[in-house]
This record gives structure tokens, sequence and C-alpha cells, in this order.
């Protein structure tokens, strides 16, 4: 710092000169860039001359667009021999040789006409009954592979291996449409003679514990099960199906379906489990070979099952009910994928003692719901009122009529009724009388209780309910002595000293026969109307006196 300060100026930085220096031409010594690659020009693309019309599989989508076209009974769509019919059974599908019309689910179908359809009427199968154009992709290729591979399978023709005596392989066919046999076979050949009981034991002992099974879900019995069955069937004699949701409601439906479109016969059902036998004359060479749907058809559309003014009732009548019945307690809760075999008859149970009843459908798909109602409106029967906050309100009708003809009527049931103007048959009644307060009030559960005790002589029906102490203890003590006699009386065998042989001989084929009947049915254990080391009351009585 003292070094800066001895200089003649302190400014470090002086000002550029007013006069910049003269421009030195520079010399080019090489030579100047090149311009860049030009950019290639390819030729325009040749015009189309014709255009394609579109194909009508891809005007619309049923998914993502409101398709939506009016149809009536009959055919609406067909191709040579191939048709899309409309009927009672919904929309269903021909094709030359078929043994019955193809449909996408056959248990499902609701017994209604479609009114109109979501989709453009295509054959969901391959060509060429499926006029749909080719939407895939070709397989990706491999460059490892060099050399392609064949598959071969064991021949079908047994002739030929024996003429030879050599193990012969064929290449894969390719997969055909159907095949259907010209010979049919009727069902009752197939099956051939009814199984014994010890026979369906051994046929059903290894599907016990197994899981090799078919599982029939929402949709129910759909056409592409009847290929999987006979699958089944080509390794064992009997097919496990395993039923879960909807169809379980009626599952008396399902099992019909299950026999008229597979030709087996059903041997055994637990709940929602049903085991299917093929025959004892089945052949897997021989059977029908069914096409396989490539997707799932689009539903039809159906009429609405909830109308604002039900049959019997004024639109004032059903907002009513309708009302009425948000505070109603449901009687059940439907869990999803459960088993609903006993949902008919709580629901009849529950229209003995009122006339709405709701059913919990939380968490369960709208249209799983829908299709619960629907089928308890046939099976009921009993008119639907609303499907809203996911459950199932129904009124079980004008035209009701009760399980138990002799059961009294509920006073809470026919005081609700009373208030809202409906008697307990379920028509409207201004004239309304207050019951009768001599009436005893029990459940119907009760009353099937009582009957049962009265048929088999546990209780007696008093004709005259005006009997003093005296006379009522009468009745009693008669009853009493009538009911020990026959709760002790038991058809048992006597031995006699003289003859005891043959009565000996008598029981011991009647053991044999009973032995027999227990080995052969091993699902229901039938129990002997003499108990182990029981005697008559009347014999045992006149032992001492004998003696």
């Amino acid at each position: 710092m003292p070094i800066i300060a001895k200089l003649p100026s302190s400014n470090l930085f002086s000002t550029l000169p007013s006069t910049p220096p003269p421009n030195i031409p520079r010399r080019h010594t090489s030579s100047p860039p090149k311009p860049p690659i030009p950019v290639p020009k390819y030729p325009p693309p040749p015009l189309k001359s014709q255009k394609h019309p579109p194909n009508p599989a891809f005007k619309t989508l049923h998914r993502n667009t409101k398709y939506h076209k009016p149809v009536k009974p009959g055919v609406i769509s067909s191709d040579g021999d191939r048709a899309v019919v409309v009927g009672e059974s919904g929309l269903s599908y021909l094709l030359p040789g078929a043994p019955f019309e193809f449909q996408f689910s056959y248990s499902e179908t609701p017994k209604v006409k479609p009114v109109a359809i979501r989709e453009p009427a295509f054959l969901p199968f391959a060509p060429p009954t499926m006029p749909r154009p080719w939407t895939g992709k070709a397989p990706m290729k491999n460059e490892r592979r060099k050399a392609r591979k064949i598959a071969l399978v064991e021949s079908m023709n047994p002739v030929a291996e024996e003429e030879g005596r050599v193990k012969r392989l064929e290449m894969v066919r390719p997969l055909e449409m159907g095949r259907f046999p010209v010979e049919v076979k009727p069902r009752q050949k197939v099956i051939g003679k009814p199984l014994t009981r010890a026979e369906i034991y051994e046929l059903l002992k290894p599907h016990i514990g197994s899981n090799r099974q078919v599982n029939l879900g929402r949709d129910g019995l759909t056409h592409n099960m009847l290929e999987l069955v006979h699958t089944h069937w080509k390794r064992r004699p009997v097919c496990k199906v395993r039923c879960l949701g909807v169809p379980t409601v009626d599952m008396n439906n399902v099992c019909r379906c299950l026999e008229e479109k597979t030709g087996g016969k059903i041997i055994h059902r637990v709940g929602g489990t049903v085991y299917i036998f093929r025959g004892r004359n089945y052949d897997h060479r021989t059977r029908p070979w069914y096409p396989v749907m490539l997707w799932k058809p689009a539903t039809p559309v159906y009429p609405k099952l909830i109308q604002e003014a039900p049959e019997g009732l004024t639109k004032a009548e059903a907002d009513e009910l309708r009302k009425k019945g948000k505070n109603l307690l449901p009687i059940c809760r439907l869990a999803k994928n459960g088993v609903y075999t006993a949902l008919v008859k709580d629901v009849k149970n529950a229209f003995e003692g009122s006339p709405l009843v709701k059913i919990n459908c939380e968490r369960l798909e709208p249209s799983d719901y829908k299709k619960i109602g629907a089928k308890l409106k046939d099976l009921v029967p009993c008119v639907l009122l609303s499907f809203d906050n996911e459950q199932i309100l129904m009124w079980r009708g004008q035209g009701w009529k009760s399980m138990y003809p002799e059961a009294p009527s509920a006073s809470i049931s026919a005081d609700s009724d009373a208030a809202n103007g409906f008697n307990f048959s379920g028509s409207r009644s201004d004239d309304y009388q207050k019951p009768d307060l001599k009436t005893v009030i029990s459940s119907p559960k009760m009353m099937s209780l009582w009957q049962r005790a009265i048929e088999t002589s546990k209780a007696m029906l008093l004709e005259d309910i005006g009997l003093g102490p005296d006379s009522l203890l009468q009745k009693v003590e008669e009853f009493d002595s009538m009911s020990q006699a026959t709760e002790h009386s038991y058809p048992a065998l006597v031995f006699s000293s003289e003859d005891g042989n043959s009565s000996h001989d008598d029981g011991s084929e009647e053991d044999e026969d009973d032995d027999e009947d227990f080995l052969s049915d091993p699902f229901e254990r039938t129990e002997s109307s003499v108990p182990i080391g029981s005697l008559p009351v009347d014999w045992i009585a006149t032992q001492p006196d004998e003696q």
C-alpha cells in the first residue's frame, strides 16, 4: 500500500484510447465450411383410389357408446345357416348341426323377452362365423429359434396302432368350429343303469377334498363351461361344480340346466356344490364338440324391474310403502360370493309377519342384487319396490296366501296395516275391524311345532276350553298314559324259548339287510325305530306274572 501511494497517479485504470486500432485483415488459410446434409425428399404417399367402407363392428362399442337398437322376436341377423335370434330365452345363436341354440348363459337368462340390444348382432365365435375383422397382431419373432418345433400328439386312431404295433404321432390339427356326431346316442343309453349307493360313495371319495372343480359365478352356466365339463370328464368320471353368488338363489334351475346341456347325471348335491356323473357308456371321442365363444356378448336391454306404480297399487300407495320401508330392519345381509340357497324360504317366512321385507345387499355389485331381486320376484312371488341404498325392498302383493292357513295373524303387522289402510291379505279395505282379543297370538314357527307335536301324540288339542279343574286334570292324566304307551312301545323282536332258532334266523336276515343299507348309504344315516336293548312295555309287564 505505501508503494501505490508514491506513484504519480493513484488511478490505476486509465481511460481507453479515443481512436480504435486499425483493422488488420486476416488471411483465410482454410476452405469455407460445407453446407449441412440436405433432408431427403420422399415421394408423397399414393392416393387411395377406392375407400373401403369401415366394418360395422368398429362403428360402436357397447361399453363406451349409447348404442340402442330396438328388436322384435325373430331373426335379427343371419349369414347363411348361421343366425342371431331373439326369443323367449333371450339372445341365442343358431349354427348348422348344433344340438340346441347356443347362449352366453343358460341358467341366468331372464324369462322376459329383450327390448333392445346394446351392440350390433354378431356371432361371438371364430371365423367363418365371425364377420368381424382381425384386431390382433402377429406373434413376435425370435431370432434365436432357428428350427421350428412341431407339436406332436398321440394318434386318435387305435386301429392303425394295432396294425403296425408302433406308436404313431400326428401333428396338431387346426381348431374346428364344431363337430357334432351324426348319430347321437340318447341320454339314458349313455348314462346306463342307475348307480348304487356304494358306487356313488366310491365315485365321490376323490372329489370331496379336491380343488379340481368348475367354478360357477354370477354369470351362471355359460357356454364355454360345457367344453370345460367335458374336459374334466376326459380324466375322471365325475365333475365337481361349485356355485357361488347369484345362481345359488335357485339351485334347482342350475341343476336342471347342467343335466340338459351336458347330458350328465347329478349324483350328489350339498349346498352350492354339485357332482355330475358322465355316464357308464360315455365316450370322449364321440361326444359333441362345441365352438368356444371368443368374447362376452353385450347384455340386451330388458324391461325395468322397478315401476312407479306396481301392479295392484297406485303411485301414492307405492310411495307410502317405500317411505315406510326406509325405517324397516332388513331380515338378513347378503355376503359377497355367498351361498343363498335358503334366501327364498327366509323371505317367505318373513312375509308371514310383515307385508314388507327388506334385504341388505351392502358391498354387492348393483347387477348382482338386481338379478337376485328378479329371481325372488318369480320364486316367492312378490312385488319389487326399490333398490335404493343397496337394499332390496319387496311387497308381498294382493294375491298373497299364507303358508300356514290356520296360523293367527300377528298383532303388530295387523295394526300397521290398519294404519295404512291395508288388511293382512294385502288388499285395500276401508272398513277395518279390530282383531278379536280372544285370539291367541303366536308365530308361524311355533304353530308348525305345535302341529308336529299333535301329530306325534306329544300334545293334545282341547276342543272345549271351558273345562273345570277336575275335568282338566282327568284329560291330562288320560293323555299322559296314552303318550307314555306310545313313546315306549317299539316293534322289538321277542325270542321265545320254544322256537328260538327260527326267530334267530329271521332276525339275522333282517340284520344283514339293515347292514347292507347302512353301508350302501354313506350320506344318510337312518336310525332304527327300535333302540338297542329296549323291549315292549307290555311284554316286560307280563314277565313277573309268568314267573
